[in-house]
């Protein structure tokens, strides 16, 4: 699959502002994640990887603390999982996950940044087939054929496995992500996982250039400037 997963576009925490968009964004995954799964991270894989992203990006404590105790408490907000498919400039496939409690006000502010960018949003499933939905796992590491015995071992329907500058990683179906880590875990112990989450792989790529780079790259700052979503996927190669 080679090293496209890294195409995702991280939030960048520059300003203040935007750390502050970037522990919001954290705080409401945490709490989605908390309130599906249960608050202990232990029993919770997804929870788990999810907190130490945060923690990786310098998240203070005390908001992931707070996102916990909401997820702990009766009531709180009701979020809901939205996505959004469509084209960019010069024709790059772009995927929107949002975490909304107002999936009409999301939809038109996600709407709003296609349309200002002279691209179009489409249908659901308009791009995302052309994406491999995936659990990806990136740690240190050489041996490729022990972790590939490991995870066959827990019946684990592994993708595919690769070995680059010292570092292993595993691609498995997102619906795999608790089971594969879980082997990884059982088969290594503790490991530090480098990646250690879920994306939209694109299958191929779509080279940008002239206008179309920066009209790309405002598309995904005004995207990311959106307090819904919480991730932007893509295929564009600039």
């Amino acid at each position: 699959m080679g090293r496209a997963f890294q195409n995702r576009k991280e939030s960048m925490a520059k300003t203040a502002d935007a750390k502050t968009k970037v522990y919001s964004k954290y705080g409401r995954e945490i709490y989605v994640c908390a309130k599906s799964g249960g608050t202990d991270p232990a029993g919770n894989l997804s929870l788990r990887g999810l907190i130490d992203r945060a923690k990786k990006d310098q998240v203070p404590s005390h908001v992931i603390d707070k996102a916990l105790d909401k997820a702990a408490g009766t009531g709180g907000e009701d979020f809901s999982p939205a996505r959004y498919e469509g084209f960019g400039p010069g024709s790059c496939m772009v995927i929107v996950d949002c975490l909304t409690d107002n999936p009409n006000r999301t939809f038109g502010d996600v709407r709003g940044c296609f349309t200002k960018t002279k691209s179009k949003i489409g249908t659901p499933g308009s791009v995302s087939h052309l994406f491999d939905h995936c659990a990806i796992f990136v740690f240190a590491g050489d041996d490729e054929d022990a972790t590939l015995e490991a995870l066959m071992e827990a019946d684990v329907d592994v993708t595919d496995i690769e070995n680059e500058d010292g570092k292993l990683t595993v691609f498995a179906p997102h619906t795999e992500y608790a089971k594969t880590k879980q082997a990884l875990l059982d088969a290594f112990g503790e490991i530090d996982f480098e990646t250690d989450e879920i994306q939209f792989v694109p299958q191929t790529v779509t080279p940008l250039e002239g206008d179309d780079v920066a009209m790309f790259e405002k598309l995904l700052d005004m995207l990311n400037d959106l307090d819904d979503v919480q991730n932007v996927y893509h295929n564009a190669e600039v």
